[in-house]
């Protein structure tokens, strides 16, 4: 067969970005906008929404971007989200499951409550925005489900254990969805971002003794940008993963990599 020459051209397609507005998922969105998608970003913030939806469109030739409020632990908001994802974007063949919250609390005092929440919005939350996609996917014969899942859903990092657990649950989903649903055309992949800086994590990465001790376990020397997240968002979404499903991409500057090695850690 010949080699196709628009692997990851995205023209046409229409995708649902949870979390869209703002850090990893504002990131993901723009990736897809810029190689021709359109994209409806979801959150739980209307206004949030909508103010992102414009700036991302100011970066493009014309407006590919919209919002929506969306609730990924509320059936009824995921459903509407999906239906408007149809009707706006005349088709939907991308879901990217990004919405997410973060909770550093050390194990012993972390209520039930707490972790149920934790699991709903990520594990729960990528289940349900699934399932409504899969309604549209299945029928067409095609789609492309991209889950959110973390470096903590491989090794340990203290005081996170209700994300890591449902970090965790995300990567085990994506096997299990990838599993069930390719026979019908539908794909399910996950990135795993590493160290990566935004408004959730940033007081506790930057200029702090947890920040210098994950460095000094990155090769890269450096915290990730969310911007170097897209280029796995885009290529899992594409014509040129055709062939790949249930694999779960760790985009972390060699974190996972590293065992005992010379100091990498800088001033950051």
């Amino acid at each position: 067969m010949p080699i196709q020459t628009a692997l990851f051209d995205l023209t046409g397609k229409g995708a649902l970005v949870t979390g869209g507005a703002t850090g990893i998922g504002r990131a993901l969105t723009a990736g897809l906008a810029a190689h021709g998608a359109r994209v409806l970003i979801g959150s739980r913030r209307a206004e949030l929404v909508e103010q992102a939806a414009s700036e991302l469109n100011a970066d493009i030739d014309e407006p590919r971007v919209f919002g929506t409020r969306l609730d990924v632990t509320d059936n009824d908001s995921v459903e509407a989200a999906v239906h408007t994802a149809t009707e706006r974007l005349g088709s939907l063949d991308i879901l990217i499951n990004c919405a997410g919250i973060q909770l550093r609390k050390p194990a012993i005092d972390l209520t039930p409550e707490e972790f149920n929440h934790m699991y709903d919005v990520h594990a729960t939350g990528s289940l349900r925005c699934a399932q409504a996609a899969a309604r549209v996917f299945i029928p067409q014969g095609s789609g492309s489900i991209i889950n959110v899942a973390s470096i903590c859903s491989f090794v340990d990092n203290i005081e996170v254990s209700a994300y890591a657990a449902a970090k965790s649950a995300v990567l085990g989903l994506t096997r299990s969805l990838a599993n069930e649903w390719v026979k019908h055309g539908v794909r399910t992949n996950a990135i795993a971002p590493g160290f990566v800086v935004t408004d959730l994590n940033r007081q506790n990465l930057v200029g702090t003794d947890r920040g210098r001790r994950i460095l000094e376990r990155t090769p890269a020397a450096r915290f990730g940008q969310t911007s170097e997240m897209a280029g796995t968002a885009v290529y899992l979404a594409s014509p040129a993963a055709a062939f790949v499903n249930g694999q779960t991409i760790v985009v972390d500057g060699g974190f996972l990599a590293c065992g005992f090695t010379d100091s990498v850690a800088g001033e950051q």
